[in-house]
């Protein structure tokens, strides 16, 4: 590497410091500069002059994108880049890497402990403790055993594969729906390929989302595909907020179409404080956290510090997903 002093951004995190990043940094002489940018202004400022630049959840569009002068990396904290407008990063030249490994056994755990809540209702049987009433809270019919249920998993990936590895042992039927994945990887994973998406979504009593934010995918769960679902069928997101179209999930649960769900993920992030969402019996939440965990998130930290050094050092990049050659 030259000797000129190199500048790194981090436009925001959810960590209590950068150490780990700065630890990483500084041993090859490199500037660590973090904002936790609240808007684009703020973020063109800080990017303008950076070598390389790291972002969590801050918006990098094609204007921030178009303020960067001599960037040679936008890493993403994270396996999602839907933050990112990939095509001006790849008009640019500007190769675009996420850390897509880093995390895969806490959210598939997740995603398990999700489906066990919704059908064994834990929250609601513990909620009817605390009120001092004993027996169950909610109908029999809704409590399930999983052994006796189809699981729809939407994504093959790392994620996905994970979660149906984990499925088998509840033996449980496991459909999946991945245009993108041959049926014989599939059934070697121990599940069985759905013929279409609304095949999995009339098969499914519970249906889990583990795919990429694209245009393809966004809003994939509406109006339409809620009523192609089973009726009383429990819908769980650990994906994406922007999967599902919140306006036709508030309308299924509301008539019965889902009888409940289990969300990580949401759209808009933050949840408003006056969503009705927030208030629904037969809905569990989380709040973006299914990745969490000291391992993961260290992880995380160093394979995206490591990335942008990759990069100022002109070595070849991991995870680039905008199809730029480094």
């Amino acid at each position: 590497m030259d000797s000129v002093l190199r500048k790194v951004v981090v436009t925001d995190w959810t960590f209590p410091d950068l150490s780990i990043e700065e630890e990483i940094l500084a041993q090859q002489n490199l500037s660590l500069v973090g904002k936790q940018c609240k808007n684009a202004a703020d973020l063109i400022a800080l990017v303008s002059d950076a070598d390389a630049v790291i972002t969590q959840f801050a918006r990098i569009d094609s204007t921030v994108i178009g303020a960067m002068r001599q960037a040679r990396v936008i890493v993403r904290y994270g396996i999602g880049v839907d933050n990112v407008d990939l095509d001006s990063a790849g008009a640019r030249g500007i190769p675009v890497c996420n850390v897509p490994d880093y995390c895969m056994d806490e959210v598939a755990d997740h995603t398990l402990a999700f489906i066990l809540a919704s059908t064994r209702q834990v929250v609601p049987n513990v909620l009817h403790l605390r009120t001092g009433l004993w027996g169950i809270a909610t109908t029999l019919a809704s409590m399930q055993a999983l052994s006796n249920l189809t699981v729809g998993v939407v994504g093959f990936g790392r994620i996905g594969r994970e979660v149906v590895h984990r499925l088998r042992a509840f033996k449980c039927r496991v459909l999946v729906f991945d245009p993108m994945i041959p049926s014989e990887q599939i059934k070697e994973g121990g599940a069985e390929a759905a013929g279409s998406f609304d095949h999995l979504l009339a098969e499914s009593d519970i249906v889990t989302l583990h795919c990429p934010s694209t245009l393809q995918t966004r809003r994939m769960f509406n109006t339409a595909a809620f009523a192609k679902l089973k009726r009383g069928a429990i819908l769980i997101n650990v994906g994406r907020g922007d999967l599902v179209d919140s306006a036709a999930l508030m309308a299924a649960l509301e008539s019965g179409t889902l009888g409940g769900a289990a969300l990580d993920v949401f759209d808009p992030e933050p949840i408003p404080r006056d969503d009705a969402i927030l208030k629904m019996p037969n809905v569990i939440l989380s709040s973006h956290i299914a990745s969490a965990s000291p391992t993961a998130v260290r992880k995380l930290r160093e394979s995206a510090a490591n990335i942008a050094l990759k990069a100022l050092r002109g070595e070849p990049l991991p995870n680039i997903v905008n199809a730029v050659k480094a």
